[in-house]
């Protein structure tokens, strides 16, 4: 979900364990950067079973990614991927402070 403006679009993500970042895109052509999510600004990751996410495409498969700044919300495409997402994205934050110890 937008920043700004709350409404849903498809991006593309990357993970980069190297540069310790969530990047995403306008396409999976990675033509456009749209944002960056820096691991050590990653507070917590979680499933929104809250239903707090306004009109989710999929409330099921809506999970949040909170920052100190923003709280984004996704929407994985099946069960499986957000389960992977969010595995990938808490470990490569854990990782990061482990590695600052």
């Amino acid at each position: 979900m937008g920043g700004k403006i709350k409404s849903w679009k498809k991006r593309w993500f990357v993970f980069d364990r190297l540069k310790r970042t969530l990047s995403y895109y306008v396409d999976k052509h990675e033509t456009k950067l749209k944002g960056v999510i820096y691991f050590q600004a990653i507070e917590e990751v979680y499933y929104d079973h809250l239903r707090s996410a306004a009109k989710s495409p999929n409330p099921a498969l809506t999970f949040c990614v909170k920052t100190h700044d923003r709280l984004y919300y996704m929407v994985a495409p099946s069960a499986e991927a957000m389960r992977i997402w969010m595995d990938v994205i808490v470990t490569g934050a854990e990782g990061y402070t482990q590695f600052m110890n």
